[in-house]
């Protein structure tokens, strides 16, 4: 089996694993959630955002979530908190999570590929690429950290209250 072939079922295993663990904590929590301490943070407006893609897209929102970065999760949460049923959930799964393993897969190899013959060839431009790289992941950190804004009120967004179910 190819080296590709082989990150890429790993992942896919990893990210069936995680999806749908993310999706079965959102189904058991259900409605409770938006009741609870973490409802602040459910009306964020990445959380209005998904579940209203989802309501009006369906499953199709969360195959296509697993080429996003930071909505992956919020979507296979709300699929489950919205009881979407699994009749509709696992393809969208299982299509979505086999584009994830393969894209993360073939850059990742490449990109491995790439750095290793980097320090083969010039360890101190390797470094300096890797700490760079670094620094910018800490930048965006900070840079969202410090300009994330308090999360409003469905009320205050012009959106009726209340959960929606519709999926």
């Amino acid at each position: 089996m190819g080296e590709v072939a082989l990150t890429a079922a790993g992942l896919y295993v990893i990210v069936l694993l995680r999806a749908g663990g993310t999706f079965a904590v959102g189904w058991l929590a259900g409605a409770g959630t938006r009741r609870s301490r973490f409802a602040e943070r459910i009306s964020a407006a990445k959380f209005r955002r998904a579940e209203r893609a989802i309501q009006r897209w369906g499953a199709p929102v969360v195959a296509v979530s697993f080429l996003t970065v930071g909505f992956q999760t919020v979507a296979n949460f709300l699929a489950g908190s919205m009881r979407m049923p699994l009749s509709r959930y696992l393809p969208a799964l299982f299509v979505g999570g086999a584009g994830w393993a393969l894209v993360y897969a073939t850059a990742g190899i490449g990109a491995l590929h790439m750095l290793a013959r980097l320090f083969a060839e010039r360890t101190v431009l390797g470094v300096a690429a890797v700490a760079g790289l670094l620094l910018a992941v800490c930048g965006v950190a900070v840079y969202r950290r410090r300009n994330a804004s308090p999360a409003r009120g469905d009320a205050e967004a012009g959106e009726p209250e209340g959960p929606h179910r519709a999926v």
